[in-house]
């Protein structure tokens, strides 16, 4: 009876061993996600954080780099706990999946308040930023993020082209008798935004702040879901490793 018992316990832990070996396996691929995510993020919209106000975007997302990075760090130490099964390797396997869990949390909350305040961040912002920073010296920054903001976006102005009538750079004598400016216009040449037609410029309807909004919004989503995805995973594997462990425990004893 004891014997079948022994036998009984091996094969329970074998069966835990692929388990928590096929959860690792799809947690190191669900980090590889994360911090894919996390770079493209920055990658696409590089460009364009010296048009918010906030950095909670981004180190939201550099959160997610760092977590998934951990991730993929966390899973070749499950793999070597599993195969090794050892148990102080499956303690620090679990408190980091715990760590890393709390991090994505972390990460999750920030998403979900920039969501909020969003709109309200971009309209206060980006109309300001248009009408004092835009082509005024040492504001190269902005100056370039918001030209590639409206030829990416194909949009002019904040709310409308006409919000650019208020902007200190086209009331210089800088604009040369500009409009707008020329990445305002469909095809960019020299001086085009002297001729603020709607043949040659944006006349997109919410101009850019919608399509910016949009951008973000959709960017924060893809976050929170890959974040949720990969939480739901460390949850089956927290109780799976709990499990291992304790059967490594009691097979010791």
């Amino acid at each position: 009876m004891a014997h079948y018992k022994a036998e009984q316990d091996d094969w329970l832990v074998v069966y835990l061993k692929y388990l928590l070996f096929i959860f690792n396996f799809f947690f190191w691929v669900g980090g590889a996600a994360v911090l894919a995510v996390g770079v493209w993020t920055l990658v696409e919209k590089s460009g364009y954080l010296s048009v918010l106000a906030s950095s909670t975007f981004a180190a939201s997302a550099y959160i997610l780099i760092f977590a998934g990075a951990l991730v993929m760090a966390t899973g070749f130490l499950g793999f070597g706990a599993i195969i090794r099964e050892d148990r102080n390797c499956l303690s620090t396997y679990f408190c980091l999946l715990l760590v890393i869990f709390l991090v994505e949390l972390v990460a999750g909350v920030l998403a979900h308040v920039y969501y909020q305040r969003l709109s309200n961040e971009l309209k206060q912002h980006m109309t300001r930023t248009l009408a004092e920073n835009y082509g005024q010296p040492g504001a190269m920054e902005i100056t370039t993020s918001v030209d590639r903001l409206q030829q990416d976006f194909k949009c002019c102005g904040s709310n409308s082209s006409a919000d650019w009538q208020h902007s200190a750079y086209i009331l210089s004598r800088e604009a040369e008798g500009r409009r707008v400016p020329d990445s305002c216009c469909k095809t960019v040449v020299a001086r085009c935004g002297q001729r603020a037609h709607p043949s040659n410029i944006y006349k997109v309807e919410g101009g850019c702040i919608t399509k910016l909004e949009q951008f973000l919004a959709s960017h924060l989503l893809l976050m929170g879901a890959v974040g949720i995805g990969v939480a739901c995973l460390q949850t089956c594997g927290m109780v799976l490793t709990c499990c291992l462990h304790r059967r490594l425990q009691l097979h010791v004893h």
